[in-house]
């Protein structure tokens, strides 16, 4: 398998659309579809279930996904590195996450500070309501933020960590007492909205407006911050998927969480706009790759 093969199958298995693949790859549909058919004929079997509507990776492909990535991006990192041997970052990166998923990256900034002593890291906090606006306003230089992100002006990076998700409710709420949930109970119930700036395909992502089955899920009312969430989960007014890290970080009067079976891990990935890529986050990104992505 070569390099162009390995990232096509790898963008599809993050993706899992050949149309979206082909667009991020900027080649057309039919080379992504041959490429990984001709991975599946030298491999004698089938690395991703297709339908009409979904394309699913295989318990085999999910391994390849696995042990491919980490040697893939080290491969980018060194060929990235080896291109800009002559660059030296110097100054503060500003790093945006999500609440206490900063805290999460600990050993990212660790590495990063003791390789580039003259840098230093800036922590900011940006809401899930306005996923990609600090980095539009150039509030920060790269945040960490879920999986899929699909904006032509941001470059994607590695993932560096995984998680499960959980279903908050309402302390009094029917399935408060169960010990997990399958994504299908959404159809019963009421969900969150996250608000009108973001993209409906990484709401979608965190909260389907759609069940496996096809069942229609009912948006509420709009939260703009966590503590938003917690508060109108609370109130009965809603239910809402997050993930799994709340159970360590928040409690709240009147939330329980309950673990979600039937869903894929949340992948948090680092992401910049392209037209302001500096040394400093190739730097970051660099110390990133070659942690490797962490399960939370």
């Amino acid at each position: 398998m070569d390099l162009r093969d390995i990232e096509i199958f790898l963008t599809l298995a993050d993706e899992l659309h050949f149309g979206r693949t082909a667009e991020r790859l900027h080649v057309s549909p039919a080379r992504v579809s041959q490429a990984i058919s001709r991975q599946e004929r030298r491999m004698g079997t089938t690395l991703f279930e297709r339908t009409s509507r979904r394309v699913e990776l295989t318990a085999v492909g999910a391994r390849l996904r696995d042990d491919l990535r980490q040697g893939y991006e080290l491969i980018q990192s060194g060929i990235a590195a080896a291109s800009r041997s002559d660059e030296r970052p110097e100054g503060t990166l500003r790093l945006a996450a999500m609440g206490v998923i900063g805290h999460e990256l600990r050993p990212v900034i660790d590495a990063f500070t003791e390789r580039h002593p003259g840098c230093a890291v800036e922590r900011r906090e940006f809401h899930f309501s306005d996923p990609f606006g600090a980095l539009r306003d150039d509030e920060s230089d790269v945040q960490v933020t879920w999986s899929p992100v699909r904006e032509p002006d941001i470059v994607v990076g590695p993932r560096v960590l995984t998680e499960g998700r959980v279903l908050a409710v309402p302390a009094e709420h029917a399935l408060a007492g169960e010990k997990a949930v399958s994504i299908e109970v959404l159809g019963d119930h009421t969900v969150l909205d996250l608000g009108p700036a973001v993209p409906g395909y990484w709401e979608e992502a965190m909260a389907p407006r759609r069940t496996p089955s096809g069942r229609p899920v009912l948006r509420g009312p709009v939260a703009r911050t966590f503590h938003e969430v917690l508060t109108v989960v609370a109130s009965g007014e809603a239910v809402t998927p997050l993930n799994a890290h709340v159970s360590r970080y928040y409690t709240h009067p009147g939330v329980v969480y309950v673990p979600i079976l039937d869903v894929p891990d949340t992948e948090w990935v680092l992401v910049w706009l392209r037209e302001r890529e500096t040394p400093e986050i190739r730097a970051f990104v660099d110390a990133a790759r070659e942690l490797g992505s962490r399960a939370i």
